[in-house]
């Protein structure tokens, strides 16, 4: 009798031990963190540094480096170094003339495979709590809805995109903005 009894009584405690490891792993990965990442959506505002400019950005796990829509780009030379001016319009549309040295130029893969030459600027880009200084191609998107594309140069170690939602962070960091600068 006592053999069944046990029996029952280690079923009981494994099904309760069990029960109690799969409700911390779901705890675990609640919305918003998982494994430390931040959980964002695949549509984000984000702030621009230099100059706390305020766009839309849509998240492509498919891009390696960011993209941003700038208008007359003019490459020009400052201290003997290379130096890029862009337009760029905020949210609200307002539009922002920024000057930052340049990182150079690069073949980036375009859709529909063909490789076009863009100019590169170093920026910071902050992501709900998540700054960083990335490589930022410079291009044309007036076809786009969205005048920022972040790539993975951004989101490695740092984010988790859910293709589900859009707008759940907004920017909240304290950038290091080092020798750009903002004119407007």
């Amino acid at each position: 009798m006592e053999t069944v009894s046990s029996n029952s009584e280690r079923r009981l405690i494994t099904f309760f031990l069990l029960s109690l490891i799969v409700m911390i792993s779901i705890e675990s990965n609640a919305p918003g963190e998982s494994k430390g990442n931040l959980v964002v959506g695949w549509v984000e505002k984000v702030s621009i540094h230099p100059g706390d400019i305020f766009i839309s950005a849509k998240l492509d796990t498919g891009a390696v480096t960011c993209s941003l829509h700038a208008a007359d780009v003019t490459e020009f030379q400052r201290d003997g170094q290379n130096w890029v001016k862009l337009r760029i319009s905020d949210c609200q549309g307002t539009e922002k003339i920024i000057e930052c040295p340049a990182v150079g130029a690069r073949r980036i893969k375009r859709h529909f495979g063909r490789f076009q030459k863009r100019l590169v600027v170093s920026l910071g880009i902050c992501l709900g709590s998540v700054f960083k200084e990335v490589d930022v191609n410079l291009v044309d998107r007036t076809g786009f809805e969205y005048p920022m594309l972040i790539g993975r140069n951004f989101m490695e170690g740092d984010l988790l995109v859910n293709p589900s939602v859009k707008y759940t962070v907004e920017p909240a960091c304290s950038p290091r903005v080092q020798d750009q600068q903002l004119i407007h």
